[in-house]
């Protein structure tokens, strides 16, 4: 990319937590100037707001690039504005986990950002439509719905993993595992209690595989179902997944498809999350949208496992 292709527009969600990204975000700025590009900032007042100016961006003929800075509820929303578009996107991540940044290889760096803008080696990124809105990563029904819910509803700013500790503590011994009824592209795969993930990325919380053989680029989306009746179940196949040892396992469907519909006849016992965010109340009906948005991605990169993320997050 050279300065003479337009300009590159950046988008930045200052309330996201981490100092870190904010200082990379501003360095990498100050580094494409200095290479001779106009840089358009814009500062988002809503993650709606972030759809809206990223959907600006898609259509300017003069606009050659977008960088956002923010969560993954940030990134989605720019995503969601670009789909469609062929402009490319670099992602500076500046939420608690990042989970689409860790799954594209990002390790946090500046020279990492530098070297991926350089490189432009650019994969195209499939995204999930849930009941209208879209959504980069994972969906959870269930279990991990009632966390995000506990924890989007005490929020009193910038969230840290301690946010997580009581909400996940209480939600273990609370949950009553609802039944739930999944289709995968008209074929009724399961009824009965479970905690359900769909998404497009292989790795969840912490860099847990939950769906360790999702392609955000093979135009399908993961499904993962836990067949749960009790917590002691819950616990087995979680410490299964952690390992990586629970998709053969017999209480575990895992498969994938282009729709998946999800119902239940107590929605209203069922919390759902979007790249942890809260989301919309069942019956819910999920489709991919295959090749809806070009991503920059580091060369030679792989998703950041446990670690490395708990290294970055203290950072």
């Amino acid at each position: 990319m050279k300065p003479d292709d337009g300009y590159v527009r950046y988008i930045i969600n200052l309330k996201a937590g981490a100092t870190s990204a904010k200082t990379t975000g501003r360095k990498f700025k100050e580094y494409l100037v200095k290479q001779g590009f106009e840089v358009r900032a814009a500062f988002t007042s809503s993650l709606g707001n972030a759809c809206e100016l990223a959907n600006d961006a898609a259509v300017d003929f003069n606009c050659a690039m977008v960088v956002a800075v923010g969560g993954d509820g940030t990134v989605r929303e720019v995503m969601q504005g670009l789909e469609g578009s062929d402009k490319p996107l670099l992602i500076i991540a500046g939420g608690t986990e990042n989970l689409l940044s860790n799954e594209l290889g990002f390790d946090g760096t500046l020279n990492t950002i530098i070297d991926t803008f350089k490189n432009g080696q650019v994969k195209t990124f499939d995204l999930g439509n849930f009941n209208g809105s879209c959504f980069t990563s994972i969906a959870g029904f269930g279990f991990d719905g009632e966390i995000v819910d506990l924890v989007s509803s005490s929020r009193k700013g910038n969230i840290t993993y301690g946010n997580y500790v009581w909400p996940v503590w209480r939600t273990f011994w609370e949950h009553k595992f609802p039944q739930m009824k999944i289709k995968v592209d008209d074929s009724e795969i399961f009824q009965g209690q479970a905690v359900v993930f769909v998404g497009n990325i292989s790795r969840y919380a912490l860099g847990i595989g939950i769906l360790k053989n999702a392609d955000y680029s093979d135009g399908l989306l993961d499904v993962c179902v836990f067949k749960c009746n009790s917590k002691a179940r819950f616990v087995n196949l979680s410490i299964r997944t952690f390992l990586g040892q629970h998709i053969n396992n017999k209480n575990v469907i895992y498969t994938q498809g282009k729709n998946i519909s999800i119902t239940s006849d107590m929605p209203e016992k069922i919390k759902t999350q979007i790249d942890g965010d809260p989301g919309p109340s069942l019956p819910v009906e999920i489709k991919v949208m295959p090749q809806a948005v070009n991503v920059l991605v580091p060369p030679s990169a792989k998703p950041a496992g446990f670690m490395n993320r708990i290294i970055r997050s203290i950072r």
